[in-house]
């Protein structure tokens, strides 16, 4: 009876694996058959498992000019410098954040977090208006630096969160014995909590990447040249012109998810290794 129990939840659970994973798969083969289908014009109505006439004509047309007067490199470029700085940003002051709240005891530190949960809680249309008076007031509108400041906003609560629980889970007696062999609050933080907490601390910038490279909703509020424009924006352009020509959305989706898929398997072995060594190491 034990067996046939086991067996038969087996059964179940792969039957609802494999239902789950269709339904991830079967919307990423439609797009890539959208990408590669030359003949679509108008909203596509059927679902069809491979092209009626494959090209790669809309991939060329879409890296020579993704958007209005922007090419692919050009708009990747964009992304790359905000999600990169963005992430960078998020972290370097992040950390530091999340370290005193962890650690530090200081006036303002339950309002702090509260205020930190708050901005976590809150849609990012209502920072709208405040950070559109701080680019203005910056004098810095319409540039990547602003749009990189807006996507670091939005990354930094749940950052400094993710990485304050980091921090107050590596045990004190650590820096205590740090302490002891004459190391201060500096290096105890860079030599002892900083490499401990770096799997969370890869979290929080793969989180605040995501956020600078497909947010596009708020971007057109602080960016109007065109060369200036993200990969994301870009796309959301497509839908805004009004094209009939899906498979050119679908191009460039494609296109845009390629970095995005280099760097999750380039940082997926080195984050699987420092979860395991600090579990490990706990």
């Amino acid at each position: 009876m034990y067996n046939k129990s086991t067996l038969a939840q087996k059964i179940v659970t792969y039957i609802v694996l494999v239902l789950i994973a269709f339904f991830i798969l079967i919307p990423i083969w439609e797009l890539l058959y959208l990408a590669f289908e030359g003949g679509i014009y108008g909203r596509p109505t059927t679902f069809r498992w491979w092209p009626i006439k494959p090209t790669f004509d809309v991939f060329k047309q879409m890296w020579n000019q993704a958007g209005q007067n922007i090419t692919f490199f050009q708009a990747l470029r964009n992304s790359m410098v905000v999600s990169l700085g963005a992430a960078v940003l998020s972290v370097i002051f992040g950390t530091s954040m999340a370290y005193a709240f962890a650690r530090f005891r200081f006036p303002g530190k339950q309002v702090g977090l509260f205020g930190l949960l708050v901005g976590t809680l809150l849609p990012p249309v209502a920072l709208m208006t405040p950070l559109f008076l701080l680019i203005r007031t910056l004098n810095i509108q319409s540039t990547l630096l602003a749009l990189t400041i807006v996507y670091t906003s939005f990354a930094m609560p749940f950052g400094v969160w993710n990485m304050r629980a980091a921090f107050q889970s590596i045990p004190k007696e650590l820096e205590e014995a740090a302490f002891l062999d004459g190391a201060g609050n500096i290096k105890t933080f860079w030599f002892i909590d900083l490499p401990l907490a770096l799997p969370s601390i890869g979290v929080a910038a793969i989180v605040a990447f995501l956020i600078g490279y497909s947010e596009f909703a708020m971007g057109w509020m602080f960016v109007t040249r065109s060369e200036q424009v993200t990969l994301a924006m870009t796309i959301s352009g497509i839908l805004i012109q009004g094209s009939s020509q899906w498979s050119l959305m679908a191009a460039l989706s494609v296109l845009m998810s390629i970095p995005v898929v280099v760097v999750f398997i380039v940082l997926q072995k080195t984050l699987m290794e420092r979860m395991l060594l600090g579990k490990i190491n706990q």
